[in-house]
């Protein structure tokens, strides 16, 4: 059966320096996304390629 869902989401204020701003502003518009969108992904990608020392040495 088909379900309709809505994603969760959560506002939260945060501070950025404005050359950080005026940069991802930039990169958003040029690949056609909005600067939220943009952040998401840029959060997504640096939380899963975090470098966890503790981490690396029980896997080995």
């Amino acid at each position: 059966m088909f379900e309709i869902r809505k994603p969760t989401a959560s506002n939260k204020t945060i501070r950025m320096p404005d050359a950080l701003i005026e940069k991802l502003e930039r990169l958003a518009t040029e690949h056609d996304i909005s600067f939220n969108q943009l952040v998401i992904q840029c959060c997504e990608y640096a939380m899963e390629h975090l470098n966890q020392p503790d981490r690396e040495k029980q896997e080995n």
